[in-house]
């Protein structure tokens, strides 16, 4: 499978937490900023990229509490951030049961990290 079809697979599949944020910042609804779905960032596809901010948003679920996939995301944040990105990553519990505060806290960053151009 080429990267176009897997990343459109991605999408087709998300998870909860993932359609819960995507429906929170989908046609520039949270600060006008565009966000990309599913989108690949280097050699990454990574869950949510906003090219204005270089900023990548990832959502995480128990998977990434597993030793291996935890060593990859080190792996996977230390290569991005080298490369000038700003990367935040949110609990999936917490994009769904709170998602106000999720983007009271985005918001928080962006503004206060001068994120914002």
């Amino acid at each position: 499978m080429d990267a176009k079809s897997f990343r459109k697979e991605l999408r087709k599949n998300q998870t909860s937490a993932e359609n819960s944020f995507w429906n929170l910042v989908r046609a520039n609804k949270f600060l006008n900023l565009k966000f990309r779905r599913q989108h690949t960032v280097d050699k990454y596809t990574v869950d949510f990229h906003c090219p204005r901010l270089n900023l990548i948003i990832e959502l995480d679920g128990s998977v990434h509490q597993n030793l291996g996939q935890s060593l990859y995301d080190e792996q996977r944040d230390s290569c991005l951030k080298a490369k000038g990105y700003h990367l935040i990553r949110l609990d999936n519990d917490a994009v769904l049961n709170y998602p106000e505060v999720v983007l009271e806290y985005l918001k928080e960053i962006i503004e206060e990290g001068k994120l914002l151009r």
